[in-house]
């Protein structure tokens, strides 16, 4: 499958990644901050705040001196820290990187500490009980404050407590460990010239050579188009089977250790299981919810998917003159793109040549910029001797400002290539969250856009697939939600809303680059400036559901395998078995494809660190999002007064409301699954 569906497209803010920034209000990162004292002397400045908290007499405490702090407390340590920690992501020097995942575990564990403050959590409670007459965010911070204390086991006996600090500990570190262990994955895959058969010489010429042999790795850049372009089957398995291995035997153990950890802990916290747990807090709120969700779901999409598989299997019997050939999960992408040709006369790599990635970007910044009624200005590679802080040659600075009142918003990141080190797949980091603080100051949000395209050669640019404009549209969307905000409050900032709605957002940006009008300003020839030729569009839209139903069942899977991991409460799953469980044989699994026993997946599903039990959250909120876009197909996918009300009704209010309270403001209603639907393919179902 394509990347679009293996990304952790937002990641954790607070205590499961702390990734922010290092400055208050809007003041430059500077590279000197990053010494071996940082970490240390952020936590100790904080450890200051809580004493003084502590410290108010039970009987004059207000929200300004006891909540409010906490608040301000929490997102001082990101800005001191983050923009370090994010370098265990990024930085090219694998000393900084391993630095700065030192760091991340300090953190980490410092806001464990801090949930188990017990003279903290008093005095939060000695507020509480005076009954403050509070509304809006501030009834929801101190409502959300009490429910996370319980969550923390503040209400357990001390020696309880004690034992469930250790083992969130403990799950930290092994989080930190995955995530390590994916990221600095080099395996390379030794091929030749003739099993390479169909891959394009540019391909070629970007592989690292030895003597006749190629190396080929996992990145997106060498994986994906072998998946795609080449004609050897044997080829497109050997590949496929080592990019489901990656992480390897150790993080199988590793996750296996973690998922029996966060059991533990669920225990301990008296939920039946670590999905019960997690689902708490999100939109579905029970287990019941999610599954029910997926009972829906399946029996629809699995017409679709079956409608599906038999033409998969057709081309490919077809194309190999095997009348018993079956579909393979490494055949897919290679017959899909076969069937475009084919079948709707679109050729993946003549599309390519329209989307080349300057003029990608600056089409969707042209875009967003209309739509939501800002503009974007770079912050040039000059700004260094300002302060700015770059960490790689490749990284671009933007600054945001709201084109109605002139002033400056936000900032953000793009750092858009692969390299050795750096964070694998395509994600967006909120690095510094929107707050007013108690003087009226006012930090400006700042998010980073990490994605990893071809690089450009001397002879061609980076030239994108369609999949990959919209994975770069989807995280844009993303940074939009961080940069947006307008919440006053650190916790509710930008995409800190329910981990099975925060995906919408974005999901809602892909949209646009289906609309001819839209690609017609700037979907154009790298050589020749020709615009996109509608033909080419008019095929690929007519395309636009082949293989859906295959696709989204590939989701159930992951969303299954995840929520099914954490539902046992034991968890001592054999996780590498389940996986193969739900595959099961051939046409009786959750896919139609049958189990591959030489694979481990879940060694890489990133995913496990951070989404735990909230996979499901994919499809979840792309019903939401399907549903809110009806309003820009309505009134025009370049519209202002559309763009602005999203703007207003959702990015700017983050996680002040609970998601379906927001939803159901922005679209004057209940929402309704009928535009999911049509958005699979179902509606095409008999």
């Amino acid at each position: 499958m394509r990347p679009v569906f293996l990304r952790p497209a937002v990641f954790p803010r607070r205590v499961g990644s702390a990734l922010a920034l290092l400055a208050l209000a809007a003041s430059p990162v500077r590279s000197e901050h990053f010494d071996s004292n940082l970490v240390a002397t952020a936590l100790a400045r904080a450890d200051e705040s809580v004493a003084r908290i502590i410290a108010v007499p039970d009987d004059e405490r207000t929200f300004e001196n006891t909540l409010d702090p906490i608040d301000a407390l929490t997102a001082q340590v990101e800005l001191d820290t983050n923009m370090y920690l994010f370098q265990a992501y990024v930085s090219p020097d694998a000393r900084v990187r391993e630095e700065a995942q030192a760091g991340e575990e300090l953190v980490r564990e410092w806001f464990i500490e801090l949930a188990k403050n017990e003279d903290l959590y008093r005095a939060v409670k000695a507020y509480a009980d005076t009954k403050p007459e509070l509304e809006g965010e501030r009834a929801r911070y101190l409502n959300h404050t009490l429910r996370d204390y319980r969550r923390a086991g503040m209400e357990l006996p001390e020696e309880k407590r004690d034992e469930l600090k250790e083992i969130q500990k403990e799950i930290a570190r092994l989080s930190i460990e995955f995530d390590e262990n994916i990221r600095e994955d080099e395996t390379r895959v030794p091929f030749t010239a003739e099993e390479l058969v169909g891959m394009p010489d540019d391909y070629l010429a970007g592989l690292t050579k030895v003597g006749d042999v190629y190396l080929v790795g996992l990145s997106y850049p060498e994986f994906f188009p072998l998946q795609d372009l080449c004609e050897n089957e044997t080829t497109r398995k050997k590949i496929w089977i080592t990019y489901k291995r990656r992480g390897g035997t150790r993080n199988v153990g590793v996750l296996e250790r973690m998922v029996a950890k966060r059991a533990e802990a669920a225990r301990l916290l008296e939920y039946g299981s670590t999905a019960a747990y997690e689902v708490e807090t999100k939109m579905a709120k029970t287990p019941d919810a999610v599954e029910g969700f997926y009972a829906e779901l399946r029996p629809l999409v699995r017409r679709k998917a079956k409608r599906d598989y038999a033409e998969f299997v057709e081309a490919k019997r077809r194309h190999t003159g095997d009348p018993e050939a079956e579909l393979e999960p490494w055949d897919y992408s290679f017959y899909k793109n076969l069937l475009l040709r084919e079948k709707y006369a679109v050729d993946s790599e003549k599309v390519r040549e329209y989307f080349p990635l300057e003029k990608v970007t600056n089409g969707l910044f042209s875009i967003t910029q209309a739509i939501y009624e800002v503009e974007y200005e770079e912050i040039t590679e000059s700004a260094r001797d300002e302060g700015r802080f770059f960490w790689h040659e490749d990284v671009r600075l933007f600054e945001v400002r709201d084109r109605a009142s002139g002033d400056v918003i936000g900032e953000f990141y793009i750092d858009l290539h692969p390299r050795p080190g750096k964070y694998g797949h395509a994600a967006q980091w909120g690095l510094a969250q929107h707050r007013v603080w108690a003087d009226g100051s006012v930090t400006r949000p700042l998010a980073a856009l990490v994605c990893n395209f071809t690089k450009p050669t001397a002879e061609k640019p980076s030239l994108l697939t369609h999949e990959e404009v919209e994975t770069y549209f989807h995280e844009f969307g993303h940074c939009l939600h961080t940069l947006l905000s307008e919440a006053e409050l650190f916790g509710f900032a930008g995409t800190g809303v329910e981990r099975d709605f925060v995906e919408a957002p974005s999901q809602i940006l892909e949209n646009w680059i289906w609309d001819a009008d839209v690609l017609a300003t700037f979907a154009a020839h790298y050589e020749t400036e020709e615009i996109l030729p509608r033909s080419l569009l008019d095929g690929m839209i007519r395309a636009r559901h082949l293989g859906s139903g295959l696709e989204a069942e590939r989701q159930f899977f992951y969303g299954i395998y995840d929520f099914t991991l954490h539902s046992d409460p034991e968890g001592d799953l054999d996780s590498t078995e389940l996986g193969h469980e739900l595959w099961g044989r051939r046409g009786e699994g959750v896919e139609l494809y049958g189990a591959i026993p030489e694979t481990h997946f879940q060694a890489a599903f990133g995913h496990l660190t951070g989404y735990q039990a909230g996979y499901y959250g994919y499809q979840w909120s792309l019903v939401y999002a399907a549903d809110m876009f009806q309003r820009f197909r309505e009134m025009g996918m370049l519209d202002p007064e559309a763009g602005m009300h999203f703007r207003k009704a959702i990015l700017a209010r983050g996680g002040t409301l609970d998601g379906l309270d927001l939803v159901k403001d922005y679209l004057g209603r209940d929402p309704d699954m009928t535009a999911y639907l049509e958005h699979l393919g179902l509606d095409e179902v008999p």
